[in-house]
């Protein structure tokens, strides 16, 4: 066995935090060029949530005990089959809520006032007086549904009520404390919604539950906006619908793939579209860098995790 103990880096876009490995004491190996040898020794892998990491990886990896997740979600990891291995998952719980609805409320608004059509205007001489005179709908009294009133979800509303919105949500479970309104079901938010925000965990149970009969609730003079997963919205029924008029604007941060094609998205309308960059600022990166050291450190010696993953 090695002196250090050895810690997996299972993503490229994970290796900036090498060096912080290493300067904790662990040997770092990366999963793109993993040998054998290291795979036998690996105790810890410090994990991108989104990323599917499999069963049958792991299973390669026969020392390991502990992924943990810079990110809030998890929905590459089966965490069920991971516990059953004896593998613990942890992940960033709420370290970047606020950065996250704060980027729902601007693809919102930048959506539903035009504002990216407005710039392109003033910047491509397209600016006409007759154009800039069209009746255009305020926020004040519209109507929010939330699909997910976890952490993110409520900084959401939050956000949204301040603007003098009306909220209300729906998730699987009753959240008896919460000030605002569940829904009997995801249709019956999207029927009375004008905007719907998709903040919910992703999970095999909620793949493509926005679909073409959601989307066509919300409706040609509504808006969908998610930051959560790609995965929840089925990507093609949204697509066409802006193309054809039954869905008015989205705001979208999240793909079904990423990168999501650049060519996927020339000629449809009305929607704002952002890299996946919601949770990304330089307050929430080094919390959640921090929380998953922490929890390696945790781990390592032997002591309980801080943010293990709840299911």
């Amino acid at each position: 066995m090695p002196a250090k103990p050895v810690v997996l880096l299972s993503h490229q876009m994970l290796s900036p935090m090498q060096s912080a490995l290493e300067g904790q004491g662990y040997e770092v190996v990366r999963r793109w060029d993993l040998t054998p040898e290291q795979a036998a020794q690996t105790r810890a892998v410090v994990h991108a949530g989104e990323i599917a990491l499999e069963p049958e990886f792991l299973a390669t990896l026969p020392a390991l005990g502990l992924i943990a997740c810079v990110s809030v979600g998890y929905d590459g990891v089966n965490v069920p089959a991971a516990r059953a291995m004896g593998i613990e998952v942890t992940h960033a719980k709420g370290l970047n809520a606020d950065d996250v609805a704060d980027h729902a409320l601007g693809l919102l608004i930048a959506g539903w006032r035009s504002i990216v059509v407005g710039d392109r205007a003033v910047r491509e001489g397209g600016w006409r007086d007759g154009a800039r005179m069209g009746p255009r709908a305020g926020l004040r009294g519209r109507k929010v549904g939330i699909m997910g009133l976890g952490a993110i979800g409520q900084a959401v509303a939050v956000r949204a009520q301040a603007f003098g919105m009306e909220i209300a949500w729906w998730g699987p479970r009753a959240k008896p404390d919460a000030p605002w309104p569940r829904a009997d079901s995801l249709l019956a938010l999207t029927e009375a919604s004008d905007i719907l925000v998709v903040a919910c965990r992703a999970d095999e149970n909620n793949r493509r539950a926005v679909d073409r009969a959601i989307i066509e609730a919300v409706g040609p003079r509504g808006m969908i906006v998610n930051v959560a997963r790609g995965s929840i919205i089925d990507e093609d029924a949204l697509i066409a619908a802006l193309k054809d008029g039954r869905l008015g604007r989205a705001g979208l941060d999240v793909f079904e793939t990423e990168p999501t094609p650049a060519a996927r998205w020339t000629d449809v309308p009305n929607v704002v579209l952002t890299p996946h960059t919601a949770g990304g600022t330089v307050d929430s990166i080094p919390r959640m860098i921090g929380q998953a050291l922490e929890n390696v450190r945790l781990f390592l010696a032997g002591e309980p995790v801080m943010s293990p993953v709840s299911v």
